[in-house]
């Protein structure tokens, strides 16, 4: 299994410093509504109300990064890299995404100079298509399936020359995600733990590797139905997974990578599911406590703290904790009373 080397991560905060939104992390205080346990476990009917959890938190605000998720940090240390290099070619890059991974790798190559072609099912709802053509890509629609958008993709790569990016598994795409724990820790010095939600892995494999330098601990958290690092953790392998979740549409990854599973198995880390139940409610939380409109995928970190046994992760009396939300892109009609 291929493992990520922390210099990566510190060459891609070189790469990175002066182009991305440094994060910002505010802390929050205890026995509030964010820290409240839920109900969704076998035991529980309901909060607990037991007083202040015996930890601190903070949360990490990467959902007001460029784009609208952490994918830019990953999406700019490619693309720089290449350019860098020399070795970004005149056709550009190209991607198979119409989520936060196609929208970051427009971005990037724009800022870049160079041509973007993202690839989508013809069934792609025509606000991720003007959002990126908003990032100046060139859209195509083909098939009516992300398989078929995705070989159209390989298709082009391989006959224009054009460079094909990653949603995650690269090493300079998780190695920039890792930059975000380096700033984490300037900010919050005392942290030792950061939480963060887990589609295919290459946020968590870039944060868990430049978290280890500094001895500290990760927790990679996936929806009970979405756990493609969960099972690989499990069988010692990387496994395919069957998807269902009311975050799949940013954590939906079939299959983890290898940098994933190797920091997962390698070092301090946990992985950890939370219910769906539990997402919405941490999700309608940090609206309702903060007025912070958040993907469902990166509610699902908090959810780890506050979901019933035998879900999430129960920090300790005195450990300073970390939660990233990692991304916005997402409806809040669903989370705005109206009159």
């Amino acid at each position: 299994m291929q493992r990520l080397d922390p210099a990566e991560v510190k060459a891609a905060a070189g790469r990175t410093a002066g182009h991305i939104r440094p994060v910002s992390v505010v802390p929050v205080e205890p026995g509030g509504v964010l820290t409240a346990r839920g109900g969704t476990g076998p035991e529980q009917d309901g909060p607990e109300q037991d007083g202040p959890e015996p930890y601190r938190l903070w949360l990490a605000l990467e959902q007001m990064q460029h784009t609208g998720s952490y994918k830019a940090r990953g999406a700019w240390n490619f693309v720089a890299a290449h350019r860098d290099a020399g070795t970004l070619p005149a056709a550009g890059v190209t991607i198979a995404s119409g989520g936060n991974a196609g929208l970051a790798c427009a971005w990037a190559a724009r800022r870049c100079g160079a041509r973007a072609t993202v690839f989508l099912p013809a069934t792609a709802p025509e606000v991720k298509v003007e959002r990126l053509r908003g990032y100046g890509a060139e859209v195509r629609l083909t098939g009516s399936t992300y398989a078929e958008a995705l070989t159209a993709c390989e298709e082009f790569a391989a006959s224009t020359g054009a460079l094909r990016s990653h949603a995650y598994d690269h090493p300079l795409i998780a190695a920039g995600a890792g930059t975000l724990a380096e700033e984490i820790r300037q900010r919050v010095p005392e942290a030792d733990t950061l939480v963060v939600a887990v589609g295919g892995g290459g946020l968590f494999a870039g944060v868990a590797t430049a978290a280890g330098r500094h001895g500290l601990r990760t927790v990679a958290v996936e929806p009970e139905h979405c756990r493609a690092l969960n099972a690989a953790v499990e069988a010692g392998r990387i496994v395919d997974v069957t998807v269902d979740s009311v975050a799949a549409d940013s954590l939906g990854a079939p299959r983890t990578s290898g940098m994933a599973l190797s920091a997962a198995l390698g070092g301090d880390a946990r992985s950890v599911l939370v219910p769906d139940a539990e997402i919405v409610r941490a999700r309608r939380a940090l609206w309702e406590d903060r007025r912070l409109v958040v993907e469902t995928g990166a509610a699902s970190a908090l959810a780890a703290l506050t979901a019933g046994e035998p879900y999430g992760y129960r920090p300790s009396p005195g450990e300073n904790v970390v939660v990233v939300l990692c991304g916005a892109n997402t409806d809040p009609g669903d989370l705005v009373e109206r009159d």
